[in-house]
This record gives C-alpha cells, structure tokens and sequence, in this order.
C-alpha cells in the first residue's frame, strides 16, 4: 500500500522501458500551458470515502542565478483513513523555467512508517544525478539519460512541451525519468477525446493511458485512465486507477492562478 499514494500524489507512475515507436516528440519552445502561482487540489477517494488530498503549487524562483520554476506536492490521508494509513508526503522540483529540465528534486515521505528523505542535483551537461540519501546517510552519482525528468517536473514538461492537437488515437508519448537511482523510459498512450463530468461542468478531455508497472498495486500495465483539458493548460481533471484492492479515483477539485481561461463545455 505504500507505493499507491506515490502513484496518485505525481499522475504520473514511475514505468518500464518500451521501445520508441510511433511517437511524438517534444516541441523545441515551450507552450507556456502554466505560469508562476498556478495552484491545484485534487481528492483522491474510493467512492464516496474520502482517503487523502493532494496539493500542486509553482511560484517563480532562482536556483544557482538560474530562473527556475519551484514545484511543491503534498499528499495527506484524510479522515476516517489517516486512522489506518497516516501518510505526509512532500516533493519539491526546480526546474529550467525554459528548457523544462529539473535542476534538484526533493523526497520527503512518510507513508504508514515508510520514510525516504533524498534529494537529487541534476548535471545535464555532464549527464549525472547526485543523489543524497539523508536517512541512510549515503551519496552516489548516476549516469542519466537526455532531456531526463524527475516525477515532479515530468508532470510540468508534458504539459507544456508536447503539442496535443498533433495527437491521433494510439500515438505513444515516450518521457525519460530518473527515480529511485534508475532510469526509466515513460510510455503514454492517447485515446481519444472525452467530455468528463466536474463539480465545475462539463470539461472537454483527452483521454490518456499512462502504462504502469502491473503486479504490485496494479492488476495490469493499462490499470490508469487520465483524463486532461482539452485546452491551453492542460490540467488533469480525472484519474482512475484499477488497484489489487479495488478501484481509486482522483478528482480535481480546486485551482487558482491558470495560465489560460479553464474551458467548460456545460455548466
């Protein structure tokens, strides 16, 4: 159960390495899907139970004279839930305001007793990751891969790299990430377009298959649906996933300071 809050908190599930097929690749500029104080809430809960909520902020900062973005995720079991599985789940990522790429990510987690504190500096010219252990009181450098993500920043660069009126049904989004002192190669598959239901109305989606390591928490590799604006800032408004355990929904259900006017089918 420790890994599923990390899975919900990011979005984004740490995956396999695929082959690149049938992909689409990043745009050169970024789109500017976002801007500095955007703020997010999202409610996970099974059902009508309520099991945590989850919040996403970026202000504009400098990290080494370097204009960068600082992300925050926070994650809390809330409730009836924080009685079973107290988790306090904090992340941290700078990232190049315009190449997108993170410069230092922070874990601090808590997750039913499970705790990691680390922090990561990222070299791209010389393609390596510093990573301090804290709990463990260890250091060690990786090789990374180009253009390499952390989970926080990931989130950040699909939005606002990746040109989704150039999607057709079936087309692969493929991402680099470096997580838990491994490279991995993240898959995304398009699906469509859907209209999904809010409590701010009808939002006109595209509906993606993030591919997700089955065994663990999930029964199969196409175990998350997400759903994603079908606009300039493509914010994700749904996500659901089919656990060992059951079935998971995450909602968006706050925001504030959009980069673009958040489009609404019906009301």
């Amino acid at each position: 159960m420790k890994n599923t809050f990390l899975y919900i908190l990011l979005l984004f599930p740490a995956c396999y390495n695929f082959a690149q097929d049938n992909s689409l690749l990043p745009k050169d500029e970024p789109l500017e899907a976002f801007g500095d104080g955007e703020w997010f809430e999202f409610r996970i809960h099974y059902g009508f139970f309520n099991a945590s909520r989850v919040t996403l902020e970026l202000n504009a900062d400098t990290l080494n004279q370097v204009p960068v973005f600082h992300a925050k995720g926070y994650g809390r079991t809330t409730g009836f839930a924080r009685l079973f599985f107290k988790v306090e789940d904090h992340y941290q990522s700078y990232f190049g305001q315009q190449d997108g790429l993170p410069r230092k990510f922070i874990r601090d987690i808590n997750e039913g007793g499970y705790t990691k504190d680390v922090e990561i500096h990222f070299d791209h010219d010389s393609k390596i990751a510093k990573v301090n252990d804290k709990k463990k009181k260890q250091k060690a450098e990786h090789s990374i891969n180009d253009n390499v993500q952390d989970l926080i920043s990931a989130f950040y660069y699909l939005r606002n790299f990746y040109d989704t009126s150039q999607l057709k049904k079936g087309k692969d989004i493929f991402l680099n990430m470096f997580f838990d002192n491994e490279n991995y190669l993240f898959k995304l598959r398009y699906l469509g377009k859907e209209i999904v239901k809010t409590k701010f109305g009808d939002v006109r989606c595209i509906k993606l298959r993030p591919y997700v390591q089955s065994g663990r928490v999930f029964n199969e590799q196409e175990s998350v649906t997400l759903w994603v604006s079908d606009d300039a800032n493509k914010i994700p408004v749904k996500m659901r996933a089919d656990l060992r355990v059951g079935s998971i929904d995450c909602d968006l259900e706050n925001f504030k300071n959009l980069q673009h006017p958040f489009e609404i089918a019906v009301q």
